[in-house]
């Protein structure tokens, strides 16, 4: 066995690290200490691909994905989650109904397990009744911000998903934010997009924020118009879309726009939705985004989906079943769509769909603490959390 001390190690050029050739593996009992530094001094020149680093501002280890994801976190996570009553008796990824209109702002936060069959269960509360709010989340944490509060506009709240409870102050956005703006996530990063502002206008501000770190937003850029009563959450890991909502004079519209989720920037055009809605619901996992529902001002049963990765029009999926319409919302896992709440009389229901086929949605469950609690018969404008979204 031999041994190597040196002071100073360098390439041939003495420009940079040397390249060591031939080792196939590294063993010890002890430890080895990576770089480290904040995000905003993250390398972006000359990194491999699999390069790990310790992130001082989030307390974690990160990886390097390539130019277009950038560095991801470690998550040291279990992704199945369960153990409950309803639906929740099976174990797999958890679907959030957070906030809503039940017949009034309400602050409930109910859940499930996607991959099963059955009702919800209750989770905890918001700080505050709240609807028309913007969701975002990773794996382990949900943000619900802003929403139709006058005292709350500006407010972040998060909860830790793998376990029940209330939700804690996060920050606050850039502006007060209500009128149903789109939220959407990746790993790291949550986006809010659009929405209206306290003088009830319609905003074409997008604003972002570090999931795992607590503090208030910042500015990522502008869609390409003034847009509100969005909604939903559809995005793979590099990119997020919304679709519909009402422009700045308030005419209904049909446009798909889309962002770079790891970059700043402003909005570009993606497609058409076929038909003309605010309050769409939008979903996805990692390769497709659904949306469905919202208003015309009737209650349409589309279904459409699109490729998150392409550009272009909707297509037909399938039909809701009448169970669920209007202002629903969506929860989704790898495989699977549950759209849940809308308007009464069917409105605390929840249908699903398997993401990968085509066809119209069945039988899911129902969303018990807004039919008990509340004795009504509907959550409208629900926000939403997945631990099992496209954007993970």
């Amino acid at each position: 066995m031999s041994k190597i001390n040196v002071r100073s190690f360098s390439n041939e050029n003495d420009d940079g690290a040397p390249d060591i050739v031939g080792v196939s593996t590294f063993s010890s009992t002890a430890y080895f200490v990576p770089t480290k530094g904040t995000t905003a001094q993250r390398p972006s020149d000359h990194v491999e691909v699999g390069s790990i680093r310790f992130n001082t501002d989030i307390a974690n280890l990160e990886y390097y994905r390539g130019k277009t994801i950038g560095w991801s976190q470690f998550e040291l996570i279990d992704p199945d989650l369960g153990g409950g009553t309803g639906s929740n008796t099976g174990l797999g990824a958890r679907g959030l109904f957070v906030g809503g209109y039940s017949p009034a702002a309400t602050a409930d936060i109910e859940f499930i397990t996607i991959s099963t069959l059955g009702n919800s269960q209750n989770f905890g509360d918001l700080t505050d009744g709240v609807n028309s709010l913007a969701t975002t989340n990773d794996r382990t944490r949900g943000f619900a911000s802003g929403g139709n509060v006058p005292t709350t506009q500006v407010k972040m709240r998060f909860c830790t998903l793998a376990s029940l409870g209330n939700s804690t102050d996060g920050g606050d956005l850039t502006a007060a934010t209500k009128g149903r703006p789109a939220g959407i996530s990746d790993s790291t990063r949550g986006v809010i997009l659009g929405g209206r502002n306290s003088s009830n206008e319609a905003v074409n501000t997008i604003q972002y924020h570090t999931i795992q770190t607590t503090g208030n937003a910042a500015d990522f850029g502008d869609l390409l118009s003034k847009r509100e009563f969005i909604g939903g959450m559809a995005a793979s890991s590099t990119r997020g879309l919304l679709a519909g909502g009402y422009d700045d004079p308030g005419a209904r519209i049909n446009v798909i726009e889309f962002v770079t989720t790891k970059t700043l920037g402003n909005s570009t055009d993606f497609g058409d939705l076929s038909y003309v809605a605010n309050s769409v619901g939008a979903a996805s996992n990692s390769p497709r985004a659904i949306f469905a529902g919202g208003r015309t001002p009737s209650r349409p049963n589309n279904i459409e989906f699109v490729t998150i990765a392409t550009t272009g029009n909707t297509s037909d999926f399938g039909d809701l079943t009448g169970v669920v319409d209007g202002d629903i919302g969506m929860v989704t896992s790898p495989t699977r769509a549950v759209f849940g709440g809308g308007d009464a009389p069917n409105g605390a229901e929840m249908v699903y769909v398997e993401i990968a086929t085509t066809g119209n949605a069945v039988q899911f469950g129902e969303l018990t603490v807004a039919k008990l609690s509340h004795s009504v018969e509907s959550l409208q404008e629900p926000g939403c959390w997945s631990t099992g979204h496209g954007g993970l």
